[in-house]
């Protein structure tokens, strides 16, 4: 069978005379090749697990820095070909991977090092910041294990319907297909590919080596080795409200994990946190300090009070986003034909049997129910109204995911924050692990779907994806646990200038707002919700009504709110990293396509590796 061409996947599907079981069974006859190559073998599954254990360290250390959680597929996909061919080239191991080795590769490294830990820096962390301390080791295993698991078996009945019969475009799911076809193409794009992404990442180990390497050795052994420092202060004479700038969080970081997510981000959404971080630090934030004592104690609080506006413009941007989707929604709602419904079915060989999906999401289910009940004391109907939430909530999300490439999981967490917050009041732990069961399970589904699209593409047998995504869990969830524990020792580093978990202080504000109520807030904090939601609101409604080429000129909801719960260091990082970008994608357009997110990728994997590093070195080795 000839390879697809991407991103047109199914010769003849632009038919619209054709309907979506002739497009299935056409896909089937000429596309697919999952039988005729190697898919899941064990050096495809061992490689994903390696790639992904170490990917999840680097997206659990971003995550807690920007509140990001960042792709692991085309990275992965670089650095295996790379990795493996170097090796079979010098005779270690025999072979090359098959393309389609690669991909059941991505799909295990995916799964560990996205689906497991995506919760750890937002609902897991916003936990700690509301209890003051850590859940249970084996608790917090239990839990992670469970939610991915839940989310994998969710997206099965969605596959076949949204990938085969619609064809949505998962963007980065055609985006991991064709960097495969590239690189197994073996041209001399894919050898710069590779070296662009190893370079990068040489650069980012060394920037953290100098500035968190040094310090740690310096302070460790008591020696004056030449170091970085990891910020500096633009000079005194610069001031806003009588105040250093420093002391309302503007300084330059030197990181370039903040440059490289900028980058990744795009144009709007930097240039809109680069205009949040100064109306917030540089105008709203010292006027409310020098006129209403009280409300912030002193201008290194600031984070503390702003943090209240950004989490209300976020939620309600999601909120009103999310319901003007309203097709998307409908759309997911929509009664089909099950598979069995043709009569004689070539794919049900190699789909994922509906068998698969009933037992995972039973034992899914009732391993999460039984984590809520006796860790977190919320009863199997209050657990069950949850898990049922959630099947609703990742079927939307994956259908976003699909047609946008966007997966509204904040907003699906806040949908279920918003429902306990009527139905256990005051139940702040309730509140934030029913809506921690959605966001973790609508996450992994989404990134499940990405990823079987791309063996779509390059026509994969998706019962052998299936089950390497699903090996991924497991390696996910032995690493990231005992890592964040590791990294963050207890509840004071969280929402610090080490770790600002952005999303973790939203998800703890909105769990503290439902349980104590507005009256417990500053008058000027409750305005400043008040004035964020309707920002929030107005954003969305103001883009859509807008003619497309206006639309860019609408701040991002998403940066905007960003910029509030974050330093304002850190949002001039990004949009320094943005500006960079735009300039490279103005000036050479084709060698940004080619390299931009390579090198970006590689820059944030090299600096966070070795922070990672320096920072379980410190707790290990105090």
């Amino acid at each position: 069978m000839s390879t697809p061409t991407l991103p047109q996947a199914v010769p003849g599907t632009e038919s619209e005379a054709l309907t979506p079981e002739e497009r299935e069974y056409r896909w089937y006859r000429d596309v697919y090749r999952g039988d005729s190559m190697p898919q899941l073998t064990v050096r495809s599954v061992v490689m994903g697990s390696v790639l992904g254990a170490v990917m999840s360290l680097s997206n659990l250390y971003v995550g807690l820095k920007t509140g990001w959680g960042l792709g692991v597929a085309i990275t992965a996909c670089i650095l295996s070909y790379a990795i493996w061919t170097s090796l079979s080239r010098i005779g270690v191991v025999k072979g090359e991977m098959s393309i389609l080795e690669n991909n059941a590769m991505q799909s295990t490294a995916s799964s560990a090092g996205y689906s497991t830990g995506g919760t750890m820096v937002s609902a897991i962390a916003a936990y700690l910041m509301v209890t003051g301390h850590h859940m249970p080791f084996w608790t917090l295993v239990a839990w992670t294990f469970f939610l991915a698991m839940l989310g994998v078996m969710m997206a099965i009945p969605m596959k076949r319907q949204m990938i085969n019969r619609e064809q949505l475009r998962f963007p980065s799911g055609v985006a991991a297909a064709t960097t495969l076809q590239s690189l197994h193409a073996k041209g001399a794009e894919a050898v710069l590919q590779a070296r662009s992404l190893f370079l990068a990442m040489g650069v980012g180990a060394a920037i953290a080596s100098l500035k968190d390497g040094m310090a740690w050795a310096n302070a460790h052994f008591k020696a004056s080795w030449p170091a970085i420092p990891t910020e500096f202060h633009y000079p005194e004479v610069f001031k806003i409200a009588g105040q250093p700038l420093a002391k309302w969080t503007f300084t330059f970081e030197n990181s370039s994990i903040m440059i490289a997510a900028g980058a990744l981000m795009g144009w709007r959404t930097g240039w809109s946190m680069l205009l949040g971080a100064v109306l917030t630090y540089g105008v709203v934030g010292p006027y409310v300090w020098q006129h209403f004592p009280g409300a912030i104690p002193e201008p290194e609080a600031v984070r503390k009070w702003t943090l209240w506006g950004g989490s209300a413009l976020m939620v309600s941007s999601g909120l009103v986003g999310f319901g003007l989707q309203w097709k998307t929604i409908l759309r997911a709602l929509r009664p089909t034909k099950g598979p069995d419904a043709f009569g004689d079915d070539p794919l049900q060989a190699i789909e994922v049997p509906n068998s698969w999906f009933w037992a995972g999401t039973a034992i899914a289910s009732l391993g999460v129910m039984a984590v809520m009940h006796f860790a977190f004391q919320v009863g199997p109907v209050m657990s069950l109204i949850a898990v049922a939430l959630t099947f609703f909530l990742a079927l939307v999300a994956c259908r976003a995911t699909g047609e946008t490439d966007t997966t509204p999981i904040g907003a699906m967490g806040k949908i279920t924050q918003l429902t306990y917050g009527v139905l256990a009041p005051a139940n702040t732990v309730a509140n934030l692990m029913t809506a921690c069961i959605t966001a973790g399970a609508a996450g992994s589904a989404a990134d499940l779907l990405t990823d079987l699209k791309s063996g779509y593409l390059l026509g994969a047998n998706p019962r052998k994806q299936f089950l390497a995504q699903f090996a991924g869990i497991f390696v996910g969830t032995a690493v990231v646990v005992p890592a964040f524990y590791l990294l963050v020792p207890d509840a004071s580093v969280l929402g610090s200038d080490k770790y600002p978990a952005p999303a973790a202080m939203v998800w703890a504000s909105v769990a503290k707002l439902l349980g104590n109520g507005l009256d417990s807030l500053h008058p000027t904090a409750q305005a400043a919700i008040l004035i964020g939601g309707l920002v929030g609101a107005a954003l969305p409604l103001l883009e859509a009504a807008l003619p497309q080429k206006a639309r860019a000129f609408v701040p991002s909801s998403m940066g905007l709110g960003l910029s509030m719960v974050i330093p304002g260091t850190n949002a001039i990082s990004m949009f320094l990293g943005a500006c960079i970008a735009r300039i490279w994608e103005k000036r050479h357009t084709l060698s940004a396509t080619r390299y931009l997110i390579p090198v970006s990728s590689g820059l944030i994997a090299g600096e966070s590796l070795v922070g990672v590093a320096v920072a379980l070195l410190g707790a290990l080795w105090p």
